[in-house]
């Protein structure tokens, strides 16, 4: 993957949109960025990455385990508060919550999203694995295609795009050419524009980094998020991850997406399924 000069892990871009002004203790305040949105609306995983932020530093543990987030209002660029919660520390675990709020149009604060998670150390992890997963069969990078190769975006209608390096598989591109497979696929190597290594915060944004799957199984339009969990299994190697987002059932206007993130030393290093709804018809 054709990377720009390397930027380094808490000097990215990544780092400076999720950084968090510490208010008083579990207070913090953030300017939610522009840049991580599509059309007007923040995405989720830049969104879990703040409050995945807060979380390492009102727990005693760094590192997030497992992060479940319920999505209640759409978040948009601009002023935010996260206000955070010790539930239970251990020795090995900690558990806290976290729910980012807005003020809306009246100036009446909302809650945009709450989050519930347990921290952890994952460089204390035995290194035994027993597994019958295996990464997703992909093409090279080279011969996966990017935002550059299709038409011209409408004008805002994905910032992100501009901050990450994602190469999406042939065979899951149907859809952009009207000819959705119907398989409710989608596969992509990902990585952050400035070239930034991946780390346990990066994996959060990148289980919701993909174009839905919805748009495979012809599909369009927006498929906001309900609820999505995340379970990091291990801190990435540096290098290019490959992402791979499945759904099987899509019903009452329901779908969810199974996730799987890998790195460059082929180790499964985070899992995910979310909840979105899809508008028929």
């Amino acid at each position: 993957m054709v990377q720009a000069p390397q930027a380094t892990i808490g000097d990215s871009e990544f780092d400076r949109d999720t950084a968090l002004i510490r208010r008083d203790e579990g207070v913090y305040d953030i300017d939610l960025s522009a840049g991580w949105t599509i059309f007007d609306a923040v995405n989720g995983g830049y969104l879990l990455a703040v409050l995945g932020r807060a979380l390492a530093d009102a727990l005693p543990h760094a590192d997030p385990f497992t992060v479940t987030a319920h999505y209640l209002t759409a978040s948009r660029p601009g002023p935010a508060v996260v206000r955070a919660d010790v539930v239970r520390t251990g020795r090995t675990l900690s558990t806290g919550q976290a729910s980012l709020f807005q003020r809306d149009e009246d100036g009446r604060e909302v809650e945009r999203i709450r989050v519930l998670a347990s921290y952890g150390d994952l460089d204390t992890l035995p290194d035994d694995v027993r597994t019958t997963a295996e990464p997703p069969a992909m093409p090279p990078v080279e011969q996966c295609f990017g935002a550059e190769d299709g038409p011209a975006p409408v004008p805002g209608s994905s910032a992100i795009a501009d901050r990450l390096l994602l190469r999406l598989d042939p065979s899951t591109l149907g859809w952009a050419l009207g000819a959705p497979s119907g398989k409710g696929e989608m596969r992509a190597w990902f990585g952050l524009a400035d070239g930034r290594d991946p780390d346990p915060l990066a994996l959060l944004l990148a289980v919701d980094a993909l174009p839905p799957t919805a748009f495979e199984l012809g599909l369009s339009g927006w498929v906001p998020t309900v609820e999505l969990t995340v379970h990091v299994r291990c801190r990435p190697a540096p290098g290019p991850l490959r992402v791979s987002v499945t759904t099987r059932n899509l019903a009452g206007g329901f779908l969810e997406e199974d996730a799987e993130v890998w790195d460059s030393a082929d180790r499964l290093v985070a899992q995910s399924r979310q909840l979105a709804r899809v508008r028929l018809g």
